[in-house]
């Protein structure tokens, strides 16, 4: 056991003072007129009176216990390890095309939302990209921007500027390598998810991208909504991480591939120090029923000069 305010314990001469007095002390000595009967001794009564006179300098000493504040160790815990998660979404014109009941970004972004109500506890950025990049909700562990983020770059409502029209998938990855290598806490995912080429990963882009995000501490998972073959060059991206990319031909295929990402990059747990913790429970026990004994015995068994 440790105390918040050892210094305090000195007062503990106090009570040990008193405690000495209570059982060194002789009483009052009162002469008593007695009627051919001798006046009751017994070495037990003293004793007793000697008890119930000791209750009020420990009831100080558990006081002054209190003041000096208990502590205890703690039990150590564990804690989830944050991930910090960008969600890099492709929103040019091809993400328009029809993909079971909706649009493959329509598609997407409820995949994403689902994917966050099973990653409790990480941080969560969100990035669009086209031809170039807009960041639209920073590094957050609050997920209620993702929830109002669908309907503002929806491509099929045509309020994205011209230069949103193309694929640049190159571009969108070093984008979102430079928002996750901001953050020192915490492991770094990248998921993207486009369903076209992209020009500006040819002649060597991919390996040299994928080297970068290796050595930034960045694992790629990709998903391509789209018919036909995942394009090599993100497939290699995805592989030199450490990840994976999967194809995804329907919005039911889409949610899977996310609980299988979920599965891929399991949440770690790591252990917290334990700490110290008050402990004023058994000592305000103690002092309680000192105090309850106190009052009881006052009614029948103290020193009184008559």
């Amino acid at each position: 056991m440790s105390f918040g305010h050892p210094e305090y314990l000195l007062a503990l001469v106090i009570p040990a003072a008193l405690l000495a007095y209570a059982w060194m002390r002789k009483g009052s000595r009162v002469a008593l007129p007695m009627d051919e009967t001798a006046p009751p001794r017994g070495t037990g009564l003293r004793i007793l009176l000697h008890l119930a006179e000791s209750i009020p300098p420990l009831s100080l000493a558990v006081a002054v216990v209190l003041l000096a504040g208990p502590q205890k160790l703690d039990a150590p815990k564990t804690k989830r390890s944050l991930t910090n998660i960008q969600f890099c979404v492709d929103v040019s014109g091809s993400m328009t095309a029809e993909f079971g009941e909706g649009t493959r970004y329509d598609a997407a972004m409820r995949a994403i939302n689902g994917f966050l109500d099973f990653r409790t506890g990480d941080a969560f950025a969100l990035t669009f990209f086209g031809n170039n990049v807009l960041h639209w909700v920073p590094l957050t562990s609050d997920v209620s921007a993702f929830r109002c983020a669908p309907p503002f770059m929806d491509p099929k409502l045509g309020n994205l500027p011209s230069w949103f029209g193309g694929t640049s998938i190159g571009k969108a990855l070093k984008a979102c390598r430079d928002v996750l290598v901001s953050r020192e806490e915490g492991d770094r995912m990248i998921i993207l998810i486009s369903d076209g080429y992209s020009s500006d990963l040819g002649n060597g882009q991919d390996e040299e991208i994928g080297r970068l995000l290796r050595e930034s501490g960045i694992v790629l998972y990709g998903v391509f909504v789209a018919d036909g073959d995942v394009p090599g060059e993100v497939v290699n991206i995805a592989s030199a991480t450490g990840g994976e990319f999967f194809a995804a031909g329907d919005p039911g295929a889409l949610e899977t591939v996310f609980r299988r990402i979920d599965e891929m990059q399991v949440a770690e747990l790591e252990k917290v120090a334990a700490e110290h913790i008050d402990h004023f429970q058994p000592w305000c026990l103690a002092g309680a029923i000192l105090l309850g004994l106190h009052v009881l015995l006052q009614f029948f068994l103290r020193y009184t000069p008559w």
